[in-house]
């Protein structure tokens, strides 16, 4: 399998993509257009014209897998697949109405699709949504996602801010848990963070860095560049009593 999973495909300050654009350029092949999967926001439409902007400048066509009478046809034709970000329950909801799921993960299981999601795009690699920081806006018949990699994966993480007056649960507190319920590792990957698969290899790329989260054990902070190549023997168990 060829994955990037993206933190976040907005940086403070800094055009769209704009923060990953070598890593994206390296990853993506050229001669057949990037299908651009917009579900999870309501805006297909302006969704794509986003991202086709955000890459022209690295020489990439993008199509929206919308725009297609058959969009399982276009997946299957496809090269590369781009999940963008939005909300992962909506998300989830159209790539099971639409059969896009199955499809996707038959062909990037096979080695034959190249697999780029950002966020609610980056959930769906895991093998459920169950670590999403979103509000179920919509209810899919479960959360099961892709199941690209055997772990769960936290976009957007944020840290424990020292002197916040909030008193909602932390992300740590969530992660926390969800391992009460779960024995599956989940890497709460920062913004400006991604996860570059391939093969039976998995390195942390970005500057911000990660924190691990296991059952049993103290989370572990992970820096940039690091083999996460052991995460992919994970054995995941759910609702797996403590």
């Amino acid at each position: 399998m060829e994955l990037l999973l993206l933190s976040n495909s907005r940086t403070h300050g800094r055009p769209f993509l704009e923060h990953a654009a070598e890593e994206v350029r390296a990853f993506l092949p050229g001669g057949k257009p990037l299908v651009f999967v917009p579900y999870a926001l309501q805006d297909h439409g302006g969704y794509t014209a986003t991202v086709a902007e955000a890459l022209r400048p690295l020489g990439i066509e993008v199509v929206g897998a919308h725009t297609a009478a058959d969009p399982l046809e276009l997946v299957r034709d496809a090269a590369a697949v781009f999940v963008g970000g939005g909300n992962s329950f909506r998300l989830l909801s159209a790539l099971e109405r639409t059969g896009l799921r199955e499809v996707i993960r038959e062909r990037v299981h096979g080695g034959t699709l190249r697999y780029m999601g950002s966020s609610a795009g980056t959930n769906m690699a895991c093998p459920t949504i169950r670590t999403t920081n979103d509000m179920p806006i919509v209810q899919p018949d479960s959360f099961e996602a892709l199941g690209l990699v055997p772990f769960q994966i936290n976009p957007h993480f944020l840290d424990v801010q020292p002197g916040s007056t909030h008193m909602g649960e932390t992300r740590e507190q969530r992660i926390t848990e969800f391992l009460e319920e779960n024995d599956v590792p989940v890497l709460g990957m920062r913004e400006g963070a991604w996860l570059r698969v391939s093969a039976r290899a998995a390195r942390l790329g970005g500057t911000t860095g990660a924190r691990l989260f296991t059952r049993g054990t103290d989370p572990r902070e992970i820096g940039p560049d690091a083999d996460l190549s052991y995460l992919l023997d994970a054995a995941p168990e759910f609702d797996a009593a403590p």
